[in-house]
C-alpha cells in the first residue's frame, strides 16, 4: 500500500468516525461520557482589596497559579488577536471548524506531517481539561467530540473565559491573568499591543516560548502574531512595527503577595471560598509595607515592625503590616505583631487626661506638679529620671511626664479608665492575679496594636471609638461605636497632641500623635491621627526581648511620619472645637482650675484635714424625671458633703458662671439623656456623678 493511500485512508477514517459519532447521538454521549468540566473548576484562592485589586494569590493544590479572568477587564485587542490567530470562526462554529479541519487533513495528506491542527478554541479547551500524552487520530476524534459537548453546555463567552483560565503560559502559570502578572506585573486590562501578542503566542508551545528561557523564540512567535493581526486589519502596519521593537521580559515576576498575615488568616478561616474581599486598600498597603521594610533594614536584622492604619469613622482597616519581611526567620516575620499583646508604655496617657478634662478637674493651662511622689507605696519616675517642677497640663502631656499622669489617674480612678476601654470594645490584659492599679497609666497592662488604634479612633472622631474590622460590612450594617470620651475632652486632647513637635528629620503634617516606650525597652510605639485616619506603629522583637536604645519618639515616630506619607492618603484636618470647648490662658482660669492639687492616696502636706467633696444627691447612675409638662425641665437640687468652699460646678464639662459657697445648688439641665455633673472644691479636689435625665 502506498504512503499516499495510507494518508488518505487515515483522513477518511477520521471523517467517518466523526460522522458515526454524530449519528450515534450526542445526547447519549453526553449522558454516558460528560466532559470533566468540574475537575477544571479549581482556581487559585485570591485575597482582594476594597476595590477588587489583587493583594495575594495562592497556588492550587497542584501548585499551579490559575486565576480566573473577568472578561470585561481583558484587553479587547488581545481577544481579537487570539481568535484571529487560533480560531477565526470561533463565533460561528459549534465546536468544530469543518473548513479548518478539512484544510488540516489535506495538508497532512500532502506533506506527511501536521502543518496546522485545525483545532478550535473549544477543542483546545477539551485538551486542557482532559490532557492526553500522545497525539493521535483517536485523541483528535475525542477532542472533537468533547468540543461539541462543551459547546452544548457553555456559551461562547464562557468557553473563552475558561480557556483563558487554563491556557498554559510556561512553568506553573495558567491563564491570562497569571501570565500577565508574572511576565508584565499587571492585570490583563492594561496590556500593550506587544504584550498581548506575546501572550497569544506562548500557549502554543509554552515551554519553548517562555521569554525568560528562550528570548528569540518568544520574539519570533510574537512577530508572527503581529503579522497576522496586520493581515486581519486589527492593527496598522506601523503600530505593529513599533510593537515588534518593544523589549521582551527576561525575568518572571512574583505574583502579588501583600498583607500575607491577613491573607493567610482569611483563607484559613474561609476554606470553601475562592475569593476573599477585605477592607484594605492596595495603594495604602503597598506604601505601609515599603515603609516597614525600609525601616527594618535600617533598624537591624532581628527587629520587627508592625502597623495598622484605619478609617476612624468607619473602623475599616486600610493597611495592616503584621511584620516586615514575612519570610525572614531572624525577625520571626511569620508572627503577626498587630495582634500580639504587649505593654503600651505611655500611649494610654491621653485617655487619663481626657477623663480629667471630662470631670472638669483640669484645663490646658492648669498647673500640675512634676516632682517625686508616693502613692501608697507606688513611686513613679519619669523616663529620663528628671523632673520639671510645676508645668502646665498641656506641657505635661506633650512631654509625656509620668508623675503628672499618675496624679491624674489617681484622681479619676484606674477602674474608671478600664471601664472606658471595655466600653470601646477593648479587653485589656492584666498580670495574673492583679487588679487595675496606677501602674496601668505607664504601661502595666497588655494591649495589641489593633486595640490601641481602635482606642485612638475616639480621639480622631469626637470621642467616639469605632470597632475595627478588616472584612467589609454587610449591606445596612453600621459600625459599632462607643463614647470613650466626651467630644469636648477628645478635642482638648487632640489639640494638645497636635502641638507635639515632629521627630528629627520629619516635617509637621497636621497630625496629632503620641509615643510610648515599654518598661525595659521592649516595645516602641507611635500612634498618630488626623481628622479621618489613625495609624499605629510598633517596633520591637517578636520574642519580647529587650532592645536597648529603642524608644517611641526616636524609633517609632519617624516611621509613623514616613508611613503617613507613603500611604498616599491626604491629611484631613482635625475636628473643629465643639460648642463649649475652651482654650483659656492661665489668667482666664477660675481659681479652682489654676492648680491641680494632690489626691487622697498621695502623701498630703500638713494642714489639709477636711474630707474631699462627695456628691450625695443625685446618686451615681440615677434616672431623674424633670419634665415640667411644657417641653421644658424643672431644676434639680444638688447636695454634697465635705470639701472646702467655694465650689465650682460643671455640667458635661461646662463650668457654671458663678462659684457656690453652699453645699446645695440648683441645676437646670439643657436637655434629656445622660449628663455628667462635677464639683471641684477650693483645694482642687473633685467628684462626679452621671445621671440620666428624663
Amino acid at each position: 500500500m502506498t504512503r499516499w493511500l495510507r494518508r488518505t485512508l487515515y483522513a477518511a477514517a477520521g471523517a467517518c468516525a466523526l460522522a458515526v459519532a454524530c449519528a450515534f447521538g450526542l445526547d447519549r454521549l453526553d449522558k454516558a461520557y460528560p466532559p470533566p468540566l468540574e475537575a477544571a473548576m479549581e482556581r487559585s484562592a485570591e485575597v482582594v482589596d476594597r476595590d477588587g485589586l489583587l493583594l495575594r494569590a495562592f497556588a492550587t493544590r497542584e501548585g499551579r497559579w490559575r486565576l480566573e479572568p473577568d472578561m470585561a477587564d481583558v484587553d479587547r485587542r488581545f481577544v481579537d488577536m487570539l481568535t484571529t490567530f487560533e480560531d477565526r470562526r470561533f463565533r460561528e462554529h459549534s465546536g468544530v471548524d469543518l473548513k479548518a479541519l478539512a484544510r488540516a487533513a489535506i495538508q497532512f495528506v500532502a506533506n506527511g506531517r501536521i502543518i496546522s491542527g485545525g483545532s478550535t478554541l473549544s477543542m483546545q479547551l477539551a485538551r486542557l481539561i482532559e490532557p492526553r500524552e500522545r497525539r493521535s487520530i483517536t485523541a483528535k476524534i475525542m477532542q472533537i467530540a468533547r468540543a461539541v459537548q462543551i459547546e452544548r453546555r457553555l456559551s461562547k463567552d464562557e468557553i473563552l473565559r475558561l480557556y483563558l483560565t487554563l491556557a498554559p503560559y510556561g512553568g506553573n502559570l495558567e491563564g491570562i491573568r497569571a501570565a500577565s502578572l508574572a511576565w508584565f506585573g499587571k492585570e490583563p486590562r492594561r496590556l500593550t499591543l506587544a504584550e498581548s501578542a506575546l501572550l497569544v503566542a506562548i500557549p502554543q508551545l509554552p515551554e519553548l516560548r517562555r521569554p525568560d528561557r528562550n528570548l528569540e523564540a518568544a520574539r519570533a512567535a510574537r512577530a508572527r502574531v503581529l503579522a497576522r493581526a496586520v493581515e486581519s486589519g486589527i492593527v496598522g502596519e506601523g503600530e505593529a512595527r513599533l510593537a515588534g521593537l518593544e523589549p521582551l521580559p527576561s525575568v518572571r515576576q512574583a505574583l502579588p503577595s501583600l498583607a500575607p498575615h491577613l491573607a493567610e488568616t482569611v483563607k484559613r478561616t474561609e476554606l470553601n471560598e475562592r475569593r476573599h474581599v477585605v477592607t484594605l486598600s492596595r495603594p495604602v498597603q503597598q506604601g505601609l509595607e515599603t515603609a516597614a521594610n525600609n525601616a527594618a533594614r535600617t533598624l537591624g536584622p532581628k527587629l520587627s515592625v508592625a502597623m495598622v492604619m484605619a478609617d476612624a469613622q468607619t473602623g475599616e482597616i486600610l493597611g495592616e503590616v503584621g511584620s516586615a519581611s514575612y519570610l525572614d526567620r531572624a525577625r520571626q516575620g511569620y508572627v503577626d505583631m498587630t495582634r500580639a499583646v504587649r505593654s503600651p508604655g505611655s500611649t494610654l496617657k491621653p485617655f487619663i487626661y481626657g477623663l480629667a478634662f471630662e470631670d472638669g478637674r483640669i484645663a490646658q493651662q492648669t498647673i500640675i506638679e512634676d516632682r517625686p511622689a508616693n502613692f501608697a507605696g507606688y513611686r513613679p519616675r519619669n523616663f529620663d529620671m528628671e523632673y520639671q517642677g510645676d508645668v502646665s497640663i498641656r506641657a505635661a502631656l506633650q512631654m509625656s511626664l509620668n508623675v503628672p499622669a499618675i496624679r491624674l489617674l489617681d484622681a479619676v480612678g484606674p477602674h474608671r479608665l478600664m471601664a472606658r476601654f471595655r466600653d470601646a470594645g477593648i479587653s485589656a490584659k492584666m498580670p495574673s492575679g492583679k487588679a487595675a492599679g496606677l501602674a496601668i497609666g505607664l504601661g502595666g497592662i497588655g494591649l495589641t496594636l489593633r486595640d490601641l488604634v481602635q482606642l485612638y479612633t475616639g480621639l480622631s472622631n469626637r470621642g467616639q471609638a469605632t470597632t475595627l474590622s478588616n472584612r467589609p460590612r454587610k449591606e445596612g450594617e453600621t459600625p459599632r461605636r462607643a463614647q470613650v470620651l466626651p467630644a469636648i475632652a477628645a478635642w482638648q486632647i487632640a489639640d494638645i497632641l497636635s502641638g507635639v513637635n515632629p521627630p528629627k528629620g520629619a516635617t509637621q503634617r497636621g497630625i496629632a500623635y503620641k509615643t510610648g516606650t515599654s518598661y525595659g525597652y521592649r516595645d516602641a510605639w507611635a500612634i498618630g491621627f488626623d481628622g479621618r485616619h489613625v495609624l499605629g506603629v510598633w517596633v520591637g522583637r517578636a520574642d519580647g526581648s529587650a532592645v536597648p536604645g529603642i524608644s517611641g519618639f526616636g524609633t517609632a515616630a519617624p516611621l509613623l511620619f514616613d508611613a503617613f506619607v507613603k500611604s498616599g492618603l491626604p491629611i484631613t484636618p482635625l475636628p473643629r472645637a465643639p460648642a463649649g470647648a475652651l482654650r483659656q490662658a492661665f489668667s482666664e482660669l477660675p481659681v479652682t482650675l489654676r492648680r491641680f492639687e494632690s489626691t487622697a492616696s498621695e502623701t498630703k502636706p500638713r494642714g489639709v484635714a477636711e474630707a474631699a467633696p462627695q456628691i450625695v444627691f443625685p446618686p451615681q447612675g440615677a434616672r431623674v424625671s424633670l419634665a415640667d409638662g411644657s417641653d421644658g425641665f424643672s431644676p434639680l437640687v444638688l447636695k454634697l458633703q465635705g470639701g472646702r468652699a467655694p465650689f465650682r460646678w460643671l455640667s458635661n464639662g461646662k463650668p457654671w458662671p458663678e462659684a457656690e459657697r453652699r453645699r446645695t445648688a440648683r441645676w437646670l439641665p439643657d436637655g434629656a439623656g445622660q449628663q455628667t455633673l462635677t464639683v471641684i472644691d477650693a483645694a482642687g479636689r473633685a467628684a462626679s456623678v452621671r445621671v440620666f435625665v428624663e
